[in-house]
């Protein structure tokens, strides 16, 4: 379990900044792209962890991050 810690403390970490960036859009809220722009970081940053381990839902999780940094970048631009 200590070797998945800054692993999961990403992952709750993207899942508040995921939900601060869908909270600021559906407002319409005037720092879209700056929430946007920090989630993309802690997506990342989450994908780039969870790669590092082997196993089935930690690939499945560096996938979905990558996919709503690649979002989020999009929407920070």
């Amino acid at each position: 379990m200590k070797m998945m810690a800054r692993c999961i403390a990403l992952d709750i970490d993207c899942a508040a900044a995921c939900r601060l960036a869908a909270g600021y859009m559906s407002r319409g809220s005037e720092g879209i792209k700056q929430a946007c722009a920090f989630c993309a970081q802690i997506c990342r940053l989450c994908a780039e962890e969870c790669a590092k381990h082997k196993m089935d839902h930690c690939q499945a999780c560096s996938d979905a991050c990558r996919r709503c940094a690649e979002e989020c970048e999009r929407m920070a631009a």
